[in-house]
């Protein structure tokens, strides 16, 4: 399998019969929501747990990828943790997801959360194919740092997957646009990649069948989410200057706004303007506005614009000008934002941008190639296809006085093994402690601490006489092991790693490994019931608000009322209730309701008018 595990959406491929498929899933989309619900009923993934996230919000997960491989104390961790519906938790400085399961408060890693997608996933390539599928590529955002992609790789071995190789989404997508063009002559391309919560910029040179990664650059927090929040804190002030109400303190509010910022975001990339309607948004009232491209553009103008930085960037650290580049190809569902092409189009003095691929498909559908090359399924399409990548930043280890001593530059092609010495600094120093780092910054606390490691039984000796040799060692996955190794007297010491935190021990591996399975017979078992409650409380929740109850007779008012708070009751008092009993109580209520309500279209259509002028009073507000 190739798995785009993303922020918003997931994508999952499978190499079969010489070609790369790209998977539905059980509704029949190609892309499915990076979200994940525990209700009652057991857990949901997928469009199941998006489409509830407004009954329930602080039990319904997403952006888990914002959190993989952080600090809880990380400045954007705890932005983020602001505008979540969910509460975030500290656990020995890592971040922690807490929700309600079976009526207790249970905390999971974003590792785990990002597991139970990844197991969706499998799932869906697994209904394909008809066997079990065991073997993946997982790509991430070509700026994670070490600690991103170890945590991505963890996530996979929770969800019993086998990750062959973790690949920068950049060069997936590089891999699935030049597939076809691996006999053309040297090629310089630019991918720009602008997904939901993440972004990249990667300069390749495709030469057949070569792709050889040149720069890399990027920000593992901007993308289409921010753009959504932009919106919603937009329609929370207009809601707040029309109403006198804020919404912005009720979760379910904020839930019915996110699902309508998204919507009307992807409308606005087709069309100059859209409604947006939400009805009873808070405290009863309905919420009706109409907005434009052109505030959507003004209100994430910044943002647009923080996309040219890495763009510039890349192009310096690959040594080429803009006319050196080829063809600008555009990933990521957020490259469909027209102003998002217009300031990328001028900024290349006026390029046609490439969209050929299908942003949304193009990073799974290269990661599918890499696995048709790994597994050596991919035959003669794929044989000569060699992929080259780069390490995003700069690793290496603190000297004694502050600074960071490099050992790999950014942008060295991986895999790689860097070697260099080092030396004790004072008269018999028995052993040296290595802080590791990456970055950029000269001084080394600037840096993102890696972790650090202990040389010892280094032999007596005056300082600087000892001779050390520290290796570093970055695999095709862009995941660092250290070594070293004194070298007097031909004499060998041994390696500690003292402080990993940000890694997670195979025991918990293997124990949330454990704990998947079980979740996948419980979820299995539950969501037959899941659908049939949804079923009926979403019937009940109609029922409950339909328009023109007030001009029935009083004897059908009240019958249709009692039926409806009955069938509610049921739901409270029922919870273990089967899926059986619960479509024979949906049968029930609806015999008693249907009836009445078809009563108020006897004479015509009874529903009363909505306030007054509310398409004026919305373009004055825009005036």
């Amino acid at each position: 399998m190739g798995i785009d595990l993303g922020t918003t959406y997931s994508c999952v491929g499978v190499y079969k019969n010489g070609r790369v498929e790209i998977l539905q899933n059980d509704q029949g989309n190609r892309i499915t929501p990076s979200v994940v619900a525990f209700t009652k009923e057991g857990r949901l993934v997928g469009e199941a747990a998006k489409n509830q996230a407004s009954l329930d919000p602080a039990n319904t997960v997403y952006d888990a990828k914002r959190l993989i491989g952080r600090n809880f104390y990380d400045e954007t961790v705890q932005a983020d943790a602001k505008l979540w519906p969910f509460a975030i938790k500290n656990k020995d400085g890592k971040p922690q997801i807490e929700v309600e399961v079976d009526g207790k408060p249970k905390a999971f890693s974003p590792e785990e959360v990002s597991s139970m997608i990844l197991t969706k996933m499998r799932k869906i390539a697994e209904g394909y194919l008809g066997t079990s599928v065991n073997n993946a590529v997982i790509t991430c955002p070509a700026y994670f740092n070490d600690q991103q992609r170890a945590s991505t790789k963890d996530a996979g071995s929770i969800a019993a997957l086998k990750v062959l190789r973790v690949i920068n989404e950049p060069t997936a997508a590089a891999l699935a646009y030049g597939l076809d063009k691996k006999d053309q002559e040297e090629q310089n391309i630019l991918v720009f990649d602008l997904g939901g919560g993440t972004f990249d910029v990667t300069v390749l040179t495709i030469e057949k069948g070569v792709f050889e990664v040149a720069s890399t650059n990027g920000d593992t927090h901007l993308g289409g989410e921010d753009f959504d929040q932009r919106v919603m804190d937009h329609l929370i002030k207009v809601f707040k200057r029309k109403h006198k109400k804020d919404p912005s303190s009720d979760k379910r509010a904020i839930q019915k706004l996110k699902k309508e910022a998204e919507r009307a975001k992807r409308t606005l990339s087709s069309t100059a303007q859209t409604r947006i309607e939400i009805e009873a948004l808070f405290d009863g009232v309905d919420f009706s506005e109409t907005l434009t491209r052109a505030k959507f553009e003004e209100l994430n103008l910044d943002l647009f614009k923080k996309t040219m930085k890495p763009v510039k960037k890349a192009l310096e650290d690959s040594k080429m000008a803009k006319s050196d580049i080829d063809e600008v190809v555009l990933v990521g569902g957020s490259t469909r934002i027209p102003k998002v092409q217009q300031l990328l189009s001028n900024f290349f003095n006026g390029k046609e941008l490439n969209q050929e691929i299908n942003p949304d498909e193009a990073v799974a559908y290269g990661a599918t190639v890499q696995g048709g090359i790994l597994s050596g399924e991919g035959g003669d399409s794929v044989k000569d296809v060699l992929l080259l990548d780069v390490a995003p930043l700069s690793m290496g280890v603190e000297l004694e006085d502050g600074l960071m001593s490099k050992i790999i530059e950014r942008n060295t092609v991986i895999p790689t093994k860097k070697t260099q010495e080092y030396t004790t600094v004072q008269d018999n120093q028995a052993q040296v402690n290595f802080q590791i780092y990456e970055g950029e910054r000269s001084v080394a606390k600037n840096n993102h601490l890696l972790g650090s490691f202990t040389l010892e039984n280094i032999p007596a000796a005056k300082k600087g006489s000892p001779k050390i040799d520290v290796s570093f060692d970055i695999d095709q996955n862009g995941i660092l092991k250290v070594g070293a190794v004194e070298k007097a007297g031909g004499s060998q010491a041994g390696v500690t790693i003292s402080s990993d935190q940000n890694r997670l021990t195979k025991e918990q591996i293997d124990d949330m490994v454990a704990e998947g399975a079980k979740y996948a017979e419980e979820d299995k078992n539950a969501k037959v019931t899941a659908e049939a409650k949804r079923e009926l409380r979403d019937y009940l929740e109609k029922q409950k608000s339909f328009p023109g109850l007030d001009k029935l007779k009083m004897k059908d008012r009240r019958k249709h009322q009692k039926a409806v708070e009955a069938a509610f009751d049921f739901l409270k008092t029922n919870e273990q209730a089967n899926h059986v009993d619960i479509k024979a109580k949906l049968r029930e209520v609806e015999a008693v309701c249907s009836p009445i309500t078809a009563l108020l279209y006897d004479g015509g259509d009874a529903r009363e008018e909505d306030d007054a002028f509310p398409d004026d009073e919305a373009k004055a507000d825009e005036l």
